[in-house]
């Protein structure tokens, strides 16, 4: 089978069972260390329910991812242009993100948006792209990088990288879910970045595809002191509860 990320020939290394019933092949590059599932039959089922019911850490998740964003934007980027949470589920990180300031806009074609009504993508120049718990889900991994590339030279995901050699009982297979179908090394993802131009960085499950001058030892220290980096900014931040709240009172009268 052929490697969905560097298209070279990937090797079989073992069967698991996906949503209780279906025998799946996982297949490994032994080129960018990519594993992925044989072609995923089994999606319209898995993404019935959008979010997976056993995703119990969702809310906490988006906490603190809202910390660790803000904190990097806060050093990295210009707090006052626009950025987007790229398959944004919910919305929930989105309505997170404005009520802090940041003029987030949301995107997802599976999920319904149910916090963060009115503030869609719509095509605008996007400064950073968030793209939380997705990388995992991608079929077909590069052209979708090339989609999110075409929207904003800068993304900010969170991945959980694949331990070597590879565990067939790894918890992050999920495969209860039947969702995550693609899961990278740090080799991959540097092949990813490469191919696209750009660097990356990565400290725990952070990750940063930039073309900015971005140290790795900087990217570092920001995810590691986001907490402290989140509380010392806050005093700049100035939500948008209220002009939020008055725009789709003001969309309802037009």
């Amino acid at each position: 089978m052929e490697c969905n990320v560097c298209k070279k020939d990937t090797v079989e290394i073992f069967e698991g069972i996906i949503l209780g019933r279906y025998k799946v092949k996982y297949y490994f590059c032994p080129h960018c260390e990519h594993l992925q599932t044989e072609k995923p039959y089994w999606l319209d089922e898995a993404y019935k329910e959008p979010i997976a019911p056993e995703d119990t850490g969702i809310l906490q998740r988006n906490l603190n991812n809202r910390v660790v964003t803000a904190s990097v934007i806060s050093c990295f980027y210009d707090g006052d242009k626009k950025f987007l949470d790229y398959a944004g589920g919910y919305g929930i990180f989105v309505r997170l993100m404005r009520d802090v300031g940041f003029d987030f806009v949301w995107a997802d074609k599976y999920s319904q948006n149910l916090f963060a009504k009115n503030f869609e993508y719509n095509n605008d120049k996007i400064e950073l792209m968030t793209a939380f718990e997705v990388m995992e889900h991608l079929e077909n991994p590069m052209e979708e990088l090339e989609r999110m590339f075409s929207i904003s030279p800068e993304i900010l995901f969170t991945q959980n990288v694949l331990p070597l050699p590879v565990q067939r009982n790894w918890w992050y297979f999920a495969p209860n879910s039947g969702q995550h179908i693609s899961f990278y090394t740090n080799k991959t993802l540097d092949f990813m970045a490469e191919t696209f131009g750009k660097k990356h960085l990565c400290c725990q499950e952070y990750h940063l595809f930039t073309e900015k001058d971005i140290e790795q030892e900087a990217f570092e220290q920001v995810i590691k002191n986001s907490a402290h980096v989140y509380l010392q900014n806050a005093v700049d931040y100035k939500s948008r509860i209220a002009s939020d709240m008055e725009y789709v009172i003001n969309l309802k009268k037009s």
